[in-house]
């Protein structure tokens, strides 16, 4: 397996009562323990711009400017987001965008591109909620976008929601030069009908989770897809996010939960609606819990073919110890033998 983990931003309450102004700080400094951690290949952002469960004026930071600090910051960690909502950027000028800090980077950016969910923040920034299935065209049609103009240098496209005529990306992302030929790739979500198929046909990676059992169903789906298109699915990498807790004991867990808990009150959610969210999205993720549990649960996604893992962990701003003790005693267990960190 390899190994990511994502960047405290604010997105999830996750840097409530540390002064904005250190903020950056915060983040950076995160960034650079990875940057010179090598079991860690990349470290990851949530794109959105207001806080979940509940909007919120809790600090959430923009993506793609993190992604330019990161980049000017480190050397070797590779850079993504999980991520991008295609509509809320134009592809074309996104596709410019990330050619830019993939010189500034040296060639260490990652895309992570999906269709968007989040209503809320669609309707604040004034790009209205389309259907499912038109946000899921715009995805298929700005990677096609990004596809052309990292690879050729210029896209055309007359399409249903994009409209490009000859639009210019040089220089070059400093990838395409390399043996990677473009910017990695990543389309986010499972859905069987549309993700996956448009997967099977750009990705060099897809990000998917879910159990054991769900995972290898939306891989068979990948699989049928890939032959439909006459793509090899080898060529593609399996990767999913998780939620990440560990302590040694039940009343240690519950305490850290509870910290959690405590974090999004003081950033203004009630007190039924922060235990209940984690409820869901934390207590019961199948990597919160024990050293044991977890690896035991990650060892089992990689027995269906899960090979590349990022895990978010809700306390990182405040302490990096369940970072550094995944890392210590965790990863060795799962890394690849010969982990490979340009792929």
């Amino acid at each position: 397996m390899r190994f990511g983990f994502f960047i405290p931003r604010g997105w999830r309450y996750d840097l409530v009562g540390i002064d904005p102004e250190q903020h950056w700080q915060v983040m950076g400094d995160l960034v650079r323990y990875a940057d010179t951690t090598p079991a860690w290949e990349s470290v990851w952002v949530y794109d959105h711009f207001h806080t979940t469960p509940r909007p919120s004026h809790e600090a959430t930071h923009e993506a793609w400017s993190l992604m330019a600090g990161f980049a000017g910051i480190t050397d070797r960690v590779r850079l993504g987001q999980m991520c991008t909502c295609m509509s809320y950027r134009d592809p074309a000028y996104l596709a410019k965008v990330a050619a830019t800090i993939d010189h500034i980077s040296g060639g260490r950016i990652e895309m992570g591109i999906g269709g968007g969910w989040y209503e809320h923040e669609w309707r604040a920034y004034g790009y209205g909620f389309p259907s499912a299935g038109e946000r899921l065209g715009r995805l298929r049609e700005g990677v096609d976008i990004f596809r052309q103009m990292w690879s050729t240098g210029s896209a055309t496209l007359d399409g249903k929601h994009y409209q490009v005529d000859g639009a210019l990306c040089f220089p070059q992302p400093l990838q395409t030069t390399s043996a990677r030929n473009r910017i990695p790739i990543w389309v986010a979500g499972g859905g069987p009908k549309v993700t996956l198929k448009i997967a099977a046909q750009y990705a060099d990676y897809t990000n998917y989770f879910g159990d054991p059992e769900q995972f290898a169903e939306k891989t068979e789906i990948l699989k049928q897809h890939c032959r439909d298109v006459g793509r090899d699915f080898d060529e593609i990498t399996l990767t999913g996010n998780t939620n990440v807790v560990i302590a040694d004991n039940q009343a240690e867990l519950d305490e850290k939960l509870a910290e959690c808990a405590a974090r999004m009150v003081q950033g203004g959610m009630s007190v039924s609606d922060a235990n209940a969210h984690v409820q869901g999205s934390l207590r019961d993720q199948p990597t919160v819990g024990t050293v044991e549990q977890v690896a035991e649960a990650l060892s089992a996604m990689r027995d269906v073919g899960l090979s590349y893992v990022i895990g978010y962990f809700p306390d990182a701003a405040y302490d990096r110890s369940t970072v550094e003790r995944f890392e210590r005693e965790i990863i060795p267990a799962l890394a690849d033998r010969h982990q490979v960190t340009d792929k």
